[in-house]
């Protein structure tokens, strides 16, 4: 049913002149109507991040250029998404590496676990200026006609349990929920972990219902999916960066006229920091509302350096397994990433 619909969309956008598939010259009087999909839903970063975009191209194009924003759901499921933009059926998605994590093996690099730095500012600032990823990972997903525009933040990943999670023995046997993403599985096979991958549509009732025990997400997602609701602890860990792209489909974005495609680069650099600040400030907020929320206590463990030192041990052993199982470049982009991390550290 799925394939069907999106044959559905595709053919409407084809008939339609307006769609700005590429033709033509841009200029004056000519309009273009894209579909832009997310992973998350109305208020959560993601969303409100396309609702801006749109706007802003909105206004930049003197109303030439429409976009129809899309939340989780709205066209089907995370790896759904996905392939409706390899096809283009949509023009433009923001998604998630580790829901391509089987397609695109290099992108598999953020699911390692204390890579980035813990600075959620410095990781922002890899994310813009890394050439590992905006050069060579790109130049990997365009193999699949998908084109990275940019990567982003949305924040430090966080660990929600139903038992308390403070050293890498807790999570033996642990029934962790995670993304599809083989790297991502052997991070938590890395503590002792049952990785058990799974779309967020499900999650809540999942963790309820204990066919799940914990999940990682950042705080915003934490709180505005309720899933402290359903959780008993809260495990302030930062083991990794929530990145999100921005991307299109190669072969429409190649296709379009000079200025629109100039446009849409423009606004793509300008949201980074728009991206920055609105996680930030969602983090902030859900925190708050989560420690102060008594009809659904949450305990909140914040691990010393010591006891994240801990956990870096076991995940060090991971990025070997990149190289040697996962990466089809002989980590190459992973060594790049580090140096560059190295070098912005220091």
């Amino acid at each position: 049913m799925v394939s069907a619909f999106s044959l559905i969309l595709g053919a409407c956008g084809q008939q339609d002149d307006s769609s700005g598939d590429g033709g033509g010259d841009g200029g004056e009087g000519q309009s273009y109507n894209w579909k832009f999909v997310t992973e998350e839903v109305e208020g959560q970063v993601q969303y409100e991040y396309a609702e801006e975009f749109a706007a802003r191209m909105d206004e930049k194009s003197d109303g030439q250029v429409t976009i129809d924003v899309y939340e989780f759901g709205g066209l089907g499921s995370e790896t759904d998404q996905v392939e409706q933009l390899q096809n283009g059926t949509v023009e433009m998605a923001v998604m998630s590496p580790g829901f391509t994590g089987n397609m695109v093996n290099e992108g598999q690099v953020f699911a390692l676990h204390f890579l980035l730095p813990d600075s959620v500012e410095t990781t922002q600032q890899i994310l813009n200026e890394s050439e590992a990823l905006n050069t060579d990972l790109r130049e990997q997903y365009e193999e699949h006609s998908i084109t990275p525009l940019s990567y982003w933040t949305e924040g430090a990943m966080q660990w929600t349990s139903s038992s308390e999670i403070s050293e890498p023995a807790d999570f033996e046997g642990f029934k962790m929920r995670t993304q599809d993403s083989p790297l991502i599985l052997e991070s938590y096979e890395a503590y002792g972990a049952d990785p058990t991958p799974m779309s967020w549509s499900e999650l809540y009732t999942s963790l309820d219902r204990g066919t799940v025990e914990g999940q990682e997400n950042p705080i915003f997602f934490i709180g505005d999916a309720s899933f402290h609701e359903v959780q008993d602890y809260m495990t302030i860990s930062n083991h990794n960066n929530y990145v999100a792209m921005t991307t299109v489909n190669t072969d429409w974005y190649n296709e379009l006229p000079e200025d629109m495609q100039e446009m849409l680069d423009e606004t793509t650099q300008e949201m980074q920091e728009w991206a920055f600040e609105e996680q930030d400030a969602q983090n902030k907020e859900w925190l708050e509302t989560i420690e102060n929320d008594d009809e659904n206590p949450t305990e909140i463990i914040e691990l010393t350096e010591e006891q994240r030192d801990a956990f870096r041990e076991k995940a060090e052993p991971v990025r070997d397994y990149y190289r040697e199982e996962v990466s089809t470049v002989d980590g190459a982009i992973l060594d790049k990433l580090e140096e560059e991390i190295a070098e912005m550290e220091e």
